[in-house]
């Protein structure tokens, strides 16, 4: 079965479809393998992994799909890609849109920012397209694709009641769901109360660590979240966190002592492990297949 159908049959279950963000292919095998039936990509991730940079997308859309691609060709389950701004105005989305779904992905999200976008997990404030501007970039997204299972996730970076309005003329345009990111909502109160003007699914992204109030923070459910229309919610940056701070940990630990003696924490895969995860085992299998020795 298509990686897209698939997508869409898991969003037609009565729960909430949880992700967490993949910065290249083997945090998304990572991924796939804790459990997730879905990755989905951070651009935020690939910027800091690939460029060592901040997300202002200062990599292009080609080096953005050259990391997805390979993080596609890893996993087995639907991958769903961070497409930025798409890159441009809506004929750029276009192009976008056509290269990450050949590629193999089962969708993409696209902002409604401003291009070049500012990151909204760090900056302050972010300068949003017209509604207008924002619509057409949808409607040329979904008549890019060619696989109308295809899904196109709708992010506005708007909060209150424009996240809202805007939300809902994305819906309105066609986007299989809109997408609102923690910051919108200073509470789940607020965000519960939002919700009831949401004219169809929608997901959510957390942004974590963050100094503004976050609803995740308070007291809430799987079902809760569920039963206010919510499809989806994503973990874009903690995989990317954890990592970071266990290389962090460990670097730091032999440039001091110049040994790994004495390095319990944070805790580390064995080779062995770290073997069976990136897959050696079956290259094994495939070396002795069809590379005989003597």
């Amino acid at each position: 079965m298509k990686t897209t159908r698939i997508l869409q049959d898991l969003l037609k279950k009565d729960e909430v479809l949880v992700t967490a963000g993949a910065y290249d292919a083997l945090s998304a095998r990572i991924i796939e393998q804790a459990g997730f039936p879905v990755v989905s990509t951070t651009g935020f991730g690939i910027s800091a992994s690939y460029l060592g940079r901040p997300d202002v997308e200062l990599y292009t859309m080609t080096e953005n799909l050259a990391v997805v691609r390979n993080i596609v060709q890893t996993v087995k389950v639907p991958v769903i890609a961070d497409l930025d701004t798409g890159y441009g105005n809506a004929l750029n989305v276009m192009r976008t849109v056509r290269e990450f779904e050949q590629a193999g992905c089962a969708g993409g999200h696209l902002e409604d920012q401003m291009v070049p976008k500012r990151c909204p997990a760090c900056a302050p404030t972010v300068a949003l397209l017209p509604v207008a501007e924002a619509v057409g970039k949808i409607k040329a997204a979904l008549d890019a694709r060619k696989d109308p299972d295809f899904l196109i996730i709708a992010r506005t970076d708007a909060q209150g009641q424009e996240a809202v309005d805007r939300a809902n003329a994305y819906l309105e345009a066609g986007a299989g769901l809109a997408m609102f990111i923690s910051k919108a909502f200073p509470t789940y109160k607020e965000l519960k109360n939002f919700s009831r003007q949401v004219k169809g699914p929608f997901a959510l992204g957390y942004f974590e660590t963050l100094s503004y109030p976050s609803w995740l923070k308070e007291d809430w459910t799987l079902d809760g979240l569920k039963s206010i229309g919510t499809k989806m919610l994503s973990y874009p940056l903690a995989p990317l966190f954890a990592a970071a701070q266990a290389v962090h940990g460990v670097a730091e630990h032999v440039a001091r002592h110049k040994t790994i003696q004495g390095l319990e924490s944070p805790p580390r895969m064995n080779h062995e492990q770290f073997a069976e995860l990136i897959g050696f085992p079956e290259m094994t299998e495939l070396q002795k297949k069809y590379m005989p020795v003597d």
